[in-house]
Protein backbone atom coordinates (compact mmCIF):
# COMPACT_ATOMS: atom_id res chain seq x y z
CA UNK A 1 0.00 0.00 0.00
CA UNK A 2 2.70 2.49 1.00
CA UNK A 3 4.69 1.82 -2.17
CA UNK A 4 1.57 2.57 -4.20
CA UNK A 5 1.39 5.90 -2.34
CA UNK A 6 5.02 6.59 -3.26
CA UNK A 7 4.54 5.82 -6.96
CA UNK A 8 1.31 7.83 -7.06
CA UNK A 9 3.03 10.77 -5.35
CA UNK A 10 5.84 10.80 -7.91
CA UNK A 11 3.42 10.54 -10.85
CA UNK A 12 1.28 13.33 -9.37
CA UNK A 13 4.36 15.51 -8.89
CA UNK A 14 5.31 14.99 -12.53
CA UNK A 15 1.79 15.78 -13.77
CA UNK A 16 1.46 18.91 -11.63
CA UNK A 17 4.74 20.37 -12.88
CA UNK A 18 4.62 19.29 -16.52
CA UNK A 19 0.91 19.36 -17.39
CA UNK A 20 -0.57 21.92 -15.01
CA UNK A 21 2.62 24.05 -14.86
CA UNK A 22 2.69 24.21 -11.05
CA UNK A 23 5.65 25.93 -9.46
CA UNK A 24 7.97 23.16 -8.17
CA UNK A 25 7.79 24.48 -4.57
CA UNK A 26 3.99 24.44 -4.52
CA UNK A 27 3.86 21.02 -6.20
CA UNK A 28 6.32 19.46 -3.74
CA UNK A 29 4.47 20.79 -0.68
CA UNK A 30 1.08 19.68 -2.04
CA UNK A 31 2.35 16.21 -2.90
CA UNK A 32 4.05 15.94 0.51
CA UNK A 33 0.73 16.69 2.26
CA UNK A 34 -1.25 14.25 0.09
CA UNK A 35 1.38 11.51 0.45
CA UNK A 36 1.41 11.85 4.23
CA UNK A 37 -2.39 11.76 4.51
CA UNK A 38 -2.62 8.84 2.05
CA UNK A 39 -0.10 6.95 4.18
CA UNK A 40 -2.51 7.48 7.11
CA UNK A 41 -0.26 9.82 9.04
CA UNK A 42 -2.13 12.03 11.54
CA UNK A 43 -2.67 15.44 9.89
CA UNK A 44 -0.75 17.23 12.65
CA UNK A 45 2.23 14.92 12.10
CA UNK A 46 2.17 15.61 8.36
CA UNK A 47 2.56 19.34 9.00
CA UNK A 48 5.29 18.74 11.60
CA UNK A 49 7.18 16.48 9.20
CA UNK A 50 7.03 19.12 6.46
CA UNK A 51 8.22 21.83 8.84
CA UNK A 52 11.03 19.64 10.14
CA UNK A 53 12.15 18.68 6.65
CA UNK A 54 12.18 22.29 5.49
CA UNK A 55 13.96 23.53 8.62
CA UNK A 56 16.63 20.83 8.62
CA UNK A 57 17.38 21.40 4.95
CA UNK A 58 17.50 25.20 5.06
CA UNK A 59 19.54 25.18 8.25
CA UNK A 60 22.48 23.56 6.50
CA UNK A 61 22.05 25.05 3.03
CA UNK A 62 21.05 28.69 3.32
CA UNK A 63 24.58 30.00 3.87
CA UNK A 64 26.03 27.80 1.13
CA UNK A 65 23.58 28.84 -1.58
CA UNK A 66 23.31 32.50 -0.55
CA UNK A 67 27.03 33.19 -0.17
CA UNK A 68 27.78 31.15 -3.29
CA UNK A 69 25.52 33.53 -5.22
CA UNK A 70 27.13 36.57 -3.54
CA UNK A 71 30.63 35.47 -4.48
CA UNK A 72 29.51 34.84 -8.05
CA UNK A 73 28.11 38.34 -8.49
CA UNK A 74 31.25 39.90 -6.97
CA UNK A 75 33.44 38.02 -9.44
CA UNK A 76 31.14 39.06 -12.26
CA UNK A 77 30.83 42.73 -11.33
CA UNK A 78 34.58 43.21 -10.85
CA UNK A 79 35.44 41.56 -14.17
CA UNK A 80 37.31 38.70 -12.47
CA UNK A 81 35.39 36.06 -14.44
CA UNK A 82 36.28 37.78 -17.71
CA UNK A 83 39.96 37.94 -16.71
CA UNK A 84 40.06 34.25 -15.74
CA UNK A 85 38.50 33.28 -19.07
CA UNK A 86 40.82 35.42 -21.18
CA UNK A 87 43.89 34.32 -19.23
CA UNK A 88 43.15 30.65 -19.78
CA UNK A 89 42.54 31.20 -23.48
CA UNK A 90 45.82 33.12 -23.84
CA UNK A 91 47.66 30.31 -22.04
CA UNK A 92 46.22 27.49 -24.18
CA UNK A 93 46.23 29.22 -27.59
CA UNK A 94 43.88 28.69 -30.53
CA UNK A 95 45.10 25.13 -31.15
CA UNK A 96 43.87 24.00 -27.77
CA UNK A 97 40.95 26.41 -27.57
CA UNK A 98 38.41 23.75 -26.56
CA UNK A 99 40.51 22.81 -23.54
CA UNK A 100 40.70 26.48 -22.56
CA UNK A 101 36.93 26.87 -22.86
CA UNK A 102 36.29 23.68 -20.88
CA UNK A 103 38.60 24.85 -18.10
CA UNK A 104 37.00 28.30 -18.17
CA UNK A 105 33.56 26.74 -17.78
CA UNK A 106 34.80 24.58 -14.93
CA UNK A 107 36.37 27.46 -12.97
CA UNK A 108 33.32 29.67 -13.50
CA UNK A 109 30.95 26.78 -12.79
CA UNK A 110 32.46 26.11 -9.37
CA UNK A 111 31.04 29.35 -8.00
CA UNK A 112 28.16 30.16 -10.36
CA UNK A 113 24.83 28.44 -10.97
CA UNK A 114 24.47 26.96 -14.45
CA UNK A 115 22.14 29.57 -15.91
CA UNK A 116 24.17 32.48 -14.53
CA UNK A 117 27.46 31.00 -15.75
CA UNK A 118 26.01 30.20 -19.17
CA UNK A 119 24.70 33.74 -19.70
CA UNK A 120 27.92 35.26 -18.34
CA UNK A 121 30.17 33.31 -20.72
CA UNK A 122 28.02 33.56 -23.85
CA UNK A 123 29.49 36.93 -24.94
CA UNK A 124 32.96 35.41 -24.65
CA UNK A 125 31.88 32.34 -26.67
CA UNK A 126 30.44 34.46 -29.47
CA UNK A 127 33.45 36.81 -29.49
CA UNK A 128 35.97 33.95 -29.75
CA UNK A 129 33.95 32.20 -32.48
CA UNK A 130 33.89 35.42 -34.53
CA UNK A 131 37.60 36.19 -34.05
CA UNK A 132 38.87 32.67 -34.78
CA UNK A 133 36.32 31.53 -37.37
CA UNK A 134 35.73 28.38 -35.31
CA UNK A 135 32.16 27.04 -35.22
CA UNK A 136 30.07 28.36 -32.37
CA UNK A 137 29.22 24.78 -31.45
CA UNK A 138 32.90 23.85 -31.16
CA UNK A 139 33.47 26.77 -28.77
CA UNK A 140 30.21 26.55 -26.86
CA UNK A 141 29.87 22.84 -26.03
CA UNK A 142 33.06 22.66 -23.89
CA UNK A 143 31.73 25.56 -21.81
CA UNK A 144 28.25 24.06 -21.49
CA UNK A 145 29.64 20.63 -20.57
CA UNK A 146 31.83 22.00 -17.79
CA UNK A 147 29.07 24.20 -16.39
CA UNK A 148 26.69 21.22 -16.43
CA UNK A 149 29.16 18.94 -14.65
CA UNK A 150 29.82 21.43 -11.85
CA UNK A 151 26.07 22.09 -11.53
CA UNK A 152 25.31 18.40 -11.07
CA UNK A 153 28.34 17.20 -9.11
CA UNK A 154 29.87 19.95 -6.98
CA UNK A 155 28.75 21.99 -3.97
CA UNK A 156 27.87 24.84 -3.47
CA UNK A 157 25.36 24.14 -6.25
CA UNK A 158 21.85 23.50 -4.86
CA UNK A 159 21.31 19.82 -5.76
CA UNK A 160 24.68 18.36 -4.68
CA UNK A 161 24.66 20.59 -1.57
CA UNK A 162 21.12 19.53 -0.69
CA UNK A 163 21.80 15.84 -1.32
CA UNK A 164 25.01 15.99 0.71
CA UNK A 165 23.05 17.54 3.56
CA UNK A 166 20.35 14.84 3.43
CA UNK A 167 22.93 12.05 3.49
CA UNK A 168 25.28 13.67 6.01
CA UNK A 169 28.07 13.46 3.43
CA UNK A 170 31.45 15.14 3.88
CA UNK A 171 31.29 18.10 1.50
CA UNK A 172 35.06 18.20 1.09
CA UNK A 173 35.11 14.57 -0.04
CA UNK A 174 32.16 15.21 -2.36
CA UNK A 175 34.22 17.94 -4.02
CA UNK A 176 37.34 15.75 -4.16
CA UNK A 177 35.54 12.74 -5.64
CA UNK A 178 33.45 15.06 -7.82
CA UNK A 179 36.52 16.58 -9.44
CA UNK A 180 37.91 13.09 -10.13
CA UNK A 181 34.65 12.05 -11.81
CA UNK A 182 34.25 15.41 -13.56
CA UNK A 183 37.52 15.23 -15.52
CA UNK A 184 36.63 12.29 -17.82
CA UNK A 185 33.01 13.50 -18.06
CA UNK A 186 34.14 16.91 -19.33
CA UNK A 187 36.73 15.45 -21.71
CA UNK A 188 34.27 13.07 -23.39
CA UNK A 189 31.27 15.42 -23.51
CA UNK A 190 33.07 18.71 -24.05
CA UNK A 191 36.21 17.82 -26.03
CA UNK A 192 35.52 14.53 -27.85
CA UNK A 193 31.83 15.03 -28.72
CA UNK A 194 32.32 18.30 -30.69
CA UNK A 195 34.70 16.46 -33.04
CA UNK A 196 31.69 14.50 -34.33
CA UNK A 197 29.63 17.66 -34.84
CA UNK A 198 31.78 19.50 -37.37
CA UNK A 199 30.02 21.01 -40.37
CA UNK A 200 26.70 21.45 -38.57
CA UNK A 201 24.75 24.27 -40.22
CA UNK A 202 23.56 26.64 -37.50
CA UNK A 203 22.10 30.14 -37.68
CA UNK A 204 22.59 32.16 -34.49
CA UNK A 205 21.26 35.70 -34.50
CA UNK A 206 23.85 38.25 -35.63
CA UNK A 207 22.34 40.73 -33.20
CA UNK A 208 23.39 38.66 -30.20
CA UNK A 209 26.41 40.00 -28.31
CA UNK A 210 27.76 42.43 -30.93
CA UNK A 211 31.42 43.45 -30.62
CA UNK A 212 31.91 46.76 -28.82
CA UNK A 213 34.30 49.45 -30.04
CA UNK A 214 34.37 51.23 -26.69
CA UNK A 215 37.48 51.56 -24.53
CA UNK A 216 38.29 48.39 -22.64
CA UNK A 217 37.19 48.38 -19.02
CA UNK A 218 39.77 48.01 -16.28
CA UNK A 219 39.64 44.49 -14.89
CA UNK A 220 41.79 42.75 -12.25
CA UNK A 221 44.85 40.62 -12.98
CA UNK A 222 44.56 36.90 -13.68
CA UNK A 223 46.04 35.39 -10.52
CA UNK A 224 44.12 37.53 -7.99
CA UNK A 225 40.96 36.72 -9.96
CA UNK A 226 41.63 32.98 -9.91
CA UNK A 227 42.58 32.98 -6.22
CA UNK A 228 39.42 34.92 -5.33
CA UNK A 229 37.29 32.38 -7.19
CA UNK A 230 38.94 29.37 -5.56
CA UNK A 231 39.21 30.55 -1.92
CA UNK A 232 36.15 28.54 -0.72
CA UNK A 233 37.29 25.42 -2.59
CA UNK A 234 40.77 25.62 -1.07
CA UNK A 235 39.41 26.15 2.46
CA UNK A 236 37.06 23.16 2.15
CA UNK A 237 39.82 20.99 0.67
CA UNK A 238 42.29 21.87 3.46
CA UNK A 239 39.66 21.08 6.10
CA UNK A 240 39.01 17.69 4.49
CA UNK A 241 42.74 16.89 4.49
CA UNK A 242 42.89 17.91 8.15
CA UNK A 243 40.02 15.54 8.98
CA UNK A 244 41.91 12.70 7.29
CA UNK A 245 45.39 13.19 8.79
CA UNK A 246 44.94 14.90 12.19
CA UNK A 247 43.55 13.47 15.45
CA UNK A 248 39.97 14.44 16.26
CA UNK A 249 40.91 16.50 19.32
CA UNK A 250 43.73 18.36 17.54
CA UNK A 251 43.26 22.15 17.78
CA UNK A 252 44.55 22.74 14.25
CA UNK A 253 42.04 20.23 12.89
CA UNK A 254 39.23 21.96 14.76
CA UNK A 255 40.32 25.36 13.41
CA UNK A 256 40.54 24.04 9.86
CA UNK A 257 37.15 22.37 10.26
CA UNK A 258 35.69 25.72 11.35
CA UNK A 259 36.96 27.77 8.40
CA UNK A 260 36.40 24.85 6.03
CA UNK A 261 32.70 24.61 6.77
CA UNK A 262 31.06 25.08 3.33
CA UNK A 263 28.90 28.01 4.37
CA UNK A 264 31.64 29.78 6.31
CA UNK A 265 34.27 29.20 3.62
CA UNK A 266 32.00 30.93 1.09
CA UNK A 267 31.34 33.71 3.62
CA UNK A 268 35.10 34.20 4.01
CA UNK A 269 35.51 34.10 0.24
CA UNK A 270 32.97 36.91 -0.20
CA UNK A 271 34.88 39.28 2.07
CA UNK A 272 38.37 38.35 0.91
CA UNK A 273 37.48 38.61 -2.79
CA UNK A 274 36.91 42.38 -2.77
CA UNK A 275 40.36 43.39 -1.42
CA UNK A 276 42.07 40.66 -3.49
CA UNK A 277 40.52 42.15 -6.61
CA UNK A 278 41.58 45.69 -5.66
CA UNK A 279 38.03 46.87 -5.14
CA UNK A 280 38.19 48.29 -1.60
CA UNK A 281 37.13 51.74 -2.84
CA UNK A 282 34.10 50.21 -4.55
CA UNK A 283 33.16 48.05 -1.55
CA UNK A 284 29.85 49.84 -0.84
CA UNK A 285 28.78 49.80 -4.49
CA UNK A 286 29.56 46.11 -4.92
CA UNK A 287 27.75 45.16 -1.73
CA UNK A 288 24.66 47.04 -2.93
CA UNK A 289 24.59 44.93 -6.08
CA UNK A 290 24.73 41.72 -4.04
CA UNK A 291 21.08 42.23 -3.10
CA UNK A 292 20.27 41.00 -6.61
CA UNK A 293 22.06 37.74 -5.82
CA UNK A 294 20.08 37.27 -2.61
CA UNK A 295 16.82 37.76 -4.48
CA UNK A 296 17.88 35.31 -7.19
CA UNK A 297 18.38 32.41 -4.74
CA UNK A 298 15.06 32.82 -2.92
CA UNK A 299 13.18 30.52 -5.30
CA UNK A 300 15.99 27.98 -5.26
CA UNK A 301 15.97 27.87 -1.45
CA UNK A 302 12.21 27.35 -1.42
CA UNK A 303 12.40 24.45 -3.89
CA UNK A 304 15.29 22.86 -2.01
CA UNK A 305 13.42 23.17 1.30
CA UNK A 306 10.32 21.60 -0.27
CA UNK A 307 12.47 18.70 -1.43
CA UNK A 308 13.53 18.26 2.21
CA UNK A 309 9.88 18.31 3.28
CA UNK A 310 9.01 15.55 0.80
CA UNK A 311 11.94 13.50 2.11
CA UNK A 312 10.82 13.87 5.73
CA UNK A 313 7.26 12.81 4.95
CA UNK A 314 8.59 9.69 3.20
CA UNK A 315 10.65 8.85 6.29
CA UNK A 316 7.99 9.49 8.95
CA UNK A 317 5.19 7.81 6.99
CA UNK A 318 7.11 4.54 6.85
CA UNK A 319 7.26 4.60 3.04
CA UNK A 320 11.05 4.72 3.16
CA UNK A 321 11.24 1.70 5.47
CA UNK A 322 8.97 -0.35 3.23
CA UNK A 323 10.96 0.67 0.16
CA UNK A 324 14.13 -0.40 1.97
CA UNK A 325 12.66 -3.84 2.63
CA UNK A 326 11.70 -4.22 -1.01
CA UNK A 327 15.11 -3.11 -2.24
CA UNK A 328 16.85 -5.69 -0.02
CA UNK A 329 15.65 -8.27 -2.52
CA UNK A 330 16.84 -6.27 -5.54
CA UNK A 331 20.31 -7.10 -6.81
CA UNK A 332 20.97 -3.61 -8.22
CA UNK A 333 23.84 -1.62 -6.78
CA UNK A 334 22.44 1.11 -4.48
CA UNK A 335 24.57 3.64 -6.36
CA UNK A 336 23.10 2.52 -9.70
CA UNK A 337 19.61 2.59 -8.17
CA UNK A 338 20.10 6.18 -7.01
CA UNK A 339 21.30 7.12 -10.51
CA UNK A 340 18.36 5.33 -12.15
CA UNK A 341 15.72 6.98 -9.97
CA UNK A 342 17.25 10.41 -10.60
CA UNK A 343 17.33 9.69 -14.35
CA UNK A 344 13.65 8.72 -14.43
CA UNK A 345 12.62 11.86 -12.55
CA UNK A 346 14.91 14.03 -14.71
CA UNK A 347 13.35 12.68 -17.92
CA UNK A 348 9.89 13.21 -16.47
CA UNK A 349 10.31 16.64 -14.87
CA UNK A 350 13.20 18.30 -16.70
CA UNK A 351 14.74 20.08 -13.70
CA UNK A 352 18.08 18.61 -12.63
CA UNK A 353 17.75 20.20 -9.18
CA UNK A 354 14.27 18.80 -8.53
CA UNK A 355 15.28 15.40 -9.94
CA UNK A 356 18.33 15.19 -7.69
CA UNK A 357 16.58 16.29 -4.52
CA UNK A 358 13.51 14.11 -5.11
CA UNK A 359 15.66 11.05 -5.83
CA UNK A 360 17.68 11.75 -2.70
CA UNK A 361 14.49 11.87 -0.64
CA UNK A 362 13.48 8.46 -1.99
CA UNK A 363 16.91 6.91 -1.45
CA UNK A 364 17.70 8.49 1.93
CA UNK A 365 15.68 6.09 4.12
CA UNK A 366 17.61 3.10 2.76
CA UNK A 367 21.07 4.66 2.98
CA UNK A 368 21.96 3.17 6.35
CA UNK A 369 21.22 -0.41 5.28
CA UNK A 370 22.71 -0.03 1.79
CA UNK A 371 26.31 0.39 2.95
CA UNK A 372 26.87 2.91 0.13
CA UNK A 373 29.24 5.83 0.56
CA UNK A 374 27.10 8.96 1.08
CA UNK A 375 29.67 11.00 -0.89
CA UNK A 376 29.49 8.66 -3.88
CA UNK A 377 25.69 8.53 -3.66
CA UNK A 378 25.63 12.33 -3.99
CA UNK A 379 27.59 11.99 -7.23
CA UNK A 380 25.57 9.04 -8.54
CA UNK A 381 22.30 10.91 -8.09
CA UNK A 382 23.90 14.06 -9.51
CA UNK A 383 24.94 12.13 -12.62
CA UNK A 384 21.42 10.74 -13.05
CA UNK A 385 19.89 14.18 -12.63
CA UNK A 386 21.72 15.36 -15.78
CA UNK A 387 20.62 12.52 -18.06
CA UNK A 388 18.59 12.84 -21.27
CA UNK A 389 17.67 16.52 -21.09
CA UNK A 390 14.92 17.26 -23.61
CA UNK A 391 12.02 19.62 -24.30
CA UNK A 392 10.83 19.88 -20.68
CA UNK A 393 14.19 21.34 -19.56
CA UNK A 394 14.81 25.09 -19.73
CA UNK A 395 18.49 24.40 -20.40
CA UNK A 396 17.51 22.61 -23.63
CA UNK A 397 15.69 25.69 -24.93
CA UNK A 398 18.36 28.15 -23.79
CA UNK A 399 21.01 26.20 -25.69
CA UNK A 400 18.78 25.91 -28.76
CA UNK A 401 17.81 29.57 -28.98
CA UNK A 402 21.19 31.15 -28.23
CA UNK A 403 23.08 28.93 -30.67
CA UNK A 404 20.42 29.09 -33.40
CA UNK A 405 19.76 25.35 -33.56
CA UNK A 406 16.78 23.34 -34.72
CA UNK A 407 15.11 21.00 -32.23
CA UNK A 408 16.78 18.03 -33.95
CA UNK A 409 20.20 19.68 -33.76
CA UNK A 410 19.65 20.43 -30.08
CA UNK A 411 18.98 16.74 -29.43
CA UNK A 412 22.20 15.85 -31.32
CA UNK A 413 24.26 18.36 -29.33
CA UNK A 414 22.81 19.32 -25.97
CA UNK A 415 20.90 16.10 -25.17
CA UNK A 416 23.79 13.85 -26.22
CA UNK A 417 26.25 16.01 -24.25
CA UNK A 418 24.14 15.82 -21.07
CA UNK A 419 23.68 12.06 -21.46
CA UNK A 420 27.41 11.48 -21.89
CA UNK A 421 28.00 13.43 -18.66
CA UNK A 422 25.42 11.29 -16.85
CA UNK A 423 26.74 7.96 -18.11
CA UNK A 424 30.42 8.77 -17.59
CA UNK A 425 29.56 10.13 -14.16
CA UNK A 426 27.92 6.84 -13.17
CA UNK A 427 30.86 4.80 -14.48
CA UNK A 428 33.28 7.02 -12.58
CA UNK A 429 31.31 6.62 -9.35
CA UNK A 430 31.18 2.82 -9.69
CA UNK A 431 34.93 2.66 -10.37
CA UNK A 432 35.64 4.88 -7.35
CA UNK A 433 33.42 2.62 -5.25
CA UNK A 434 35.56 -0.38 -6.25
CA UNK A 435 38.80 1.49 -5.55
CA UNK A 436 37.87 2.88 -2.11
Amino acid sequence: MLLIVLVTAIVLLIVLITVFKFNAFIALILVSILAGLSAQMPPVNVIKAIQKGMGDTLGSLTMIIAFGALLAIILSETGAIKRISQGLIDAFGIKHLQWAMALTGFVVGIVMFYNAGFILLLPLVFSIARKTGISLIQVGIPVAASLSVTHGFLPPHPAPSGIASLFGANVGLVILYGVIVAIPAIILSGIVLPRFLKGMDIKPSEKLFPESDSVKEVIPDFWPSLIAALIPVVLMAVATIGDLVLPEDNLLRQGLHFIGDPGLSLFIGVFLAIPLLGQIKNFAGIMQKTSVAIESVATILLIVSAGGAFKEVLIQSGIGDQLTEVMKNVSLSPLFLGWLIATIIRVSLGSATVAGLTAAGIIQPMMASSGASPELMVLAIGAGSLMLSHVNDTGFWMFKEYFGLTVGQTFRTWTVMESIVGIVGLIGVLLLNLAL
